[in-house]
């Protein structure tokens, strides 16, 4: 999608570009009735639109669907924009082309959301927004008294709207070493048999050789890639990996 050049058949890369003057000459003119400049206007504008498309490359959505959207957005401002507002159509124009590309991506989530907890939600985030601007903390509890709600409440509409993310989701990547979300997570109800594994894993651990024990305490007790390791213990970073596969390969053998 980054990528992407041609977009619903339109070349992006080939969009005209409208200097002030032009805008302000259709528009005037389309709002007479000109079916001509309002097809200019449009196509004028859409740089606006893939301007604004492009913060949205992260969400994984189509990209014709993203900027179809858009689009519609932009057309639905041209139509309801007023000469008298006495500002740039740009400034009235990116509120209705976002709102239309979120409600896109909100509609067409695979999780259904009800509408009354999609609206408890955006009140919430008024009701916060509102709080930060006064320069108070935003916290749940004083949300939730700001909205005579209960907390759980707010939690629950807040979790509601927010986009599903994959357990296989990297959360940190340093010289090629990736960390998924999945490795993040444990269970602290199981504490007997992670009492267990514990001693099981230290045990095992005091039985590998010196420098295996010092390349695993540095790799997975500090966080320190192969590269960062092959300098500080003085061997070649391939040597890491082999002595790092090695001891992992011992302890699973310990404990299996």
């Amino acid at each position: 999608m980054l990528n992407k050049v041609n977009i619903c058949g339109v070349d992006t890369a080939g969009l005209p570009k409208l200097t002030a003057k032009e805008n302000e000459e259709l528009m005037a003119r389309l709002k007479a009735g000109d079916r001509e400049a309002r097809d200019k206007f449009i196509v004028g504008n859409m740089r606006l639109v893939l301007s604004l498309v492009k913060r949205f490359w992260a969400k994984n959505a189509n990209a014709d669907d993203v900027f179809q959207a858009g689009c519609v957005g932009l057309i639905k401002a041209i139509d309801n924009f007023n000469l008298d507002f006495n500002v740039k159509f740009s400034t009235y124009a990116v509120p209705m082309i976002l709102g239309e590309i979120k409600r896109y991506l909100r509609d067409g989530n695979s999780l259904r959301v009800s509408r009354s907890i999609r609206d408890t939600a955006y009140r919430i985030l008024k009701v916060r927004e509102g709080l930060e601007e006064r320069d108070e903390e935003a916290t749940i509890e004083r949300i939730a008294a700001e909205m005579q709600v209960k907390e759980r409440e707010v939690v629950y509409a807040l979790d509601a709207i927010s986009d599903p993310v994959s357990l296989y989701d990297p959360v940190y990547n340093k010289s090629g070493d990736t960390l998924q979300l999945v490795d993040q997570l444990y269970d602290e109800k199981q504490s007997e048999t992670i009492w267990t594994e514990r001693v099981a894993l230290r045990e095992a651990i005091d039985r590998l050789a010196d420098r295996e024990k010092k390349i695993l305490m540095l790799r997975y007790y500090e966080g320190k890639t192969q590269t960062e390791i092959s300098a500080e213990v003085g061997i070649s970073q391939a040597q890491v990996s082999r002595l790092e596969k090695n001891a992992l390969g011992a302890i699973r053998k310990e404990i299996s």
